[in-house]
């Protein structure tokens, strides 16, 4: 009989696995980038939010906030040090006014993570009292990101064409909140449950509307740039399963 604590981390170790491969899901819009030498029409806010998210994860899976989320802490470290690579790349073929603007919002976020750190290990001395702050802030800025992942559907439905959602980063993103949702549920975690929860029913949503317009996609070549940026977009959905610990 598999124990609990076994089980849980071997659901954990597959959840790591798919949110690594949805964080590595943008790097055909980095090639382009690299390759094109200037970033035009592609956008740093992706990348931003996500490095945000994984920073306010990890500082969730510290022993001094929530002990025993190890996995919390490998996919979501590993995916802020994925984000930030994106983010130099960004940066070094972008023009000045652009370079400022990621930069300014780098610091910001580096100052929002101090504070919450600060707030959280000074105002509260228990790990429930500490876990159910930061897990309340990561929750809410999950469901933010979000946002996007529902702009792409939107854009499904009005075009009746699934050129803009690829059918692997959606059927990724069901499994990968399916994963975490088995984790949180074997040692209940409120706060990966809910993000992850929602994770699931974006990817399942995602996947019925697949279904349903498959067959009403033009079947003309996609451009890579377009796929690149449905990429980019459906990205979001997928860091939170570090637990987005996490990977929606």
């Amino acid at each position: 009989m598999v124990s609990a604590t076994v089980a849980r981390n071997i659901a954990g170790i597959f959840g790591n696995v798919i949110s690594l491969f949805l964080f590595l899901s943008p790097i055909p819009t980095f090639i382009t980038i690299y390759k094109m030498k200037k970033v035009e029409e592609y956008k740093a806010d992706p990348y931003l939010a996500t490095v945000l998210n994984c920073a306010l994860w990890v500082f969730y899976g510290l022993p001094i906030v929530h002990p025993d989320s190890l996995l919390v802490i490998t996919i979501n470290a590993t995916g802020l040090a994925i984000e930030l690579f994106y983010l130099s790349i960004f940066f070094y073929f972008s023009p000045t006014p652009r370079k400022v603007k990621v930069g300014l919002w780098l610091v910001g976020e580096m100052v929002f993570v101090g504070i919450v750190a600060t707030c959280t290990l000074l105002l509260f001395h228990t790990h429930n009292k500490r876990s159910s702050l930061v897990g309340i802030i990561c929750v809410i800025f999950v469901s933010l990101m979000y946002i996007a992942p529902l702009t792409i559907m939107s854009k499904v439905i009005k075009t009746k064409s699934v050129r803009y959602m690829p059918f692997s980063l959606s059927l990724a993103n069901f499994l990968n909140g399916i994963i975490w949702v088995i984790y949180a549920l074997i040692k209940f975690d409120l706060f990966i449950l809910i993000g992850n929860g929602l994770g699931t029913v974006s990817g399942a949503v995602q996947l019925i509307l697949y279904a349903c317009y498959y067959k009403t996609t033009p079947k003309d070549d996609q451009e890579e740039d377009n796929l690149s940026k449905a990429n980019s977009q459906l990205q979001l959905s997928g860091n939170q399963g570090q637990a987005k610990g996490v990977p929606a």
